[in-house]
């Protein structure tokens, strides 16, 4: 699935492009996404100017003023700039027509949205209940500490959780672990003041990594220019189960927690049991 840096790719490649624009003509060769798209959505764009492009979490944000159409790219979807009378192929299934260039959304699996919210986007229930950005201020170590107090789920849970902190999918996850050297099954409540901010700094710092090399190629993930993204070939521990660590050497492991595959270094990313951190002492390094 497109997971942050992936859809922040595409944002900030579409953008340029169509910010200002009009849409002048909307094709839907397939409405049957995840749900149906609003059957009036074309009365509602056409001929209306693009004010701006944004993302929040894996959404895409389109903002025409009195309403924003959101998009999200479900399990394999994409949208890319491509120039007007380009045949469409058989995953093809809706056409923003601005001038002499088309917005193409293609979702061979048919997981993706595209909904329409009139007034303020942050108010429609998919929004309205996430957490804060993992790239803005509100994301640091003191807020990491003070929300995860008393929580017994493991911290890579709580990572991918969109209610505390949104976008930070499982390849994500596990990257931003290994960098902070923690394993990721630890009880998010035993993390103190000094592992939470070693922590927020690493999603960080991985999320900016994988922006920086257009985000990771899934299935058939391309950016908007159509290039796909290369960051898989920087991966720590993800996918390379039984290869070793790149900074100890040890063998990378494979967990399943949450019905997801969790890689980890056993040696670098070693689990604290209940110890002196939480009696008062020094916290783990």
């Amino acid at each position: 699935m497109p997971e942050l840096p992936e859809v922040e790719t595409t944002c900030s490649g579409i953008r340029p492009h169509l910010e200002g624009r009009v849409l002048d003509a909307l094709v839907v060769r397939n409405p049957r996404l995840r749900q149906p798209l609003p059957a009036d959505l074309e009365r509602r764009l056409v001929g209306r100017r693009l004010l701006a492009v944004r993302r929040r979490a894996k959404y895409l944000l389109f903002d025409f003023g009195d309403g924003t159409l959101l998009v999200h790219l479900g399990m394999s979807g994409s949208l890319r700039l491509v120039p007007a009378g380009t045949p469409p192929g058989a995953h093809d299934h809706v056409d923003f027509v601005f001038g002499g260039q088309l917005l193409r959304l293609r979702d061979p699996r048919r997981f993706g949205l595209v909904l329409w919210q009139p007034g303020a986007a942050a108010l429609h229930p998919l929004l309205a209940g996430l957490g804060p950005e993992p790239l803005s201020a509100a994301f640091d170590g003191a807020w990491l500490h003070r929300v995860t107090r008393g929580l017994r789920a493991p911290i890579k849970h709580v990572l991918m959780d969109g209610r505390r902190v949104v976008g930070v999918g499982n390849i994500y996850a596990s990257e931003s672990l290994f960098r902070a050297r923690i394993h990721p099954l630890e009880p998010a409540g035993r993390l103190g003041p000094q592992r939470c901010a070693r922590l927020v700094a690493a999603v960080r710092e991985t999320l900016c990594a994988a922006i920086a090399a257009g985000g990771s190629t899934l299935r058939d993930f391309v950016g908007g220019d159509g290039r796909p993204g290369y960051f898989q070939q920087q991966y720590a521990v993800y996918g390379r189960d039984g290869e070793p660590c790149p900074q100890c050497g040890a063998a990378i492991r494979r967990v399943v927690s949450g019905q997801r595959a969790t890689f980890f270094c056993p040696h670098c990313q070693r689990r604290h049991g209940a110890g002196a951190h939480e009696k008062g002492g020094p916290e783990p390094a």
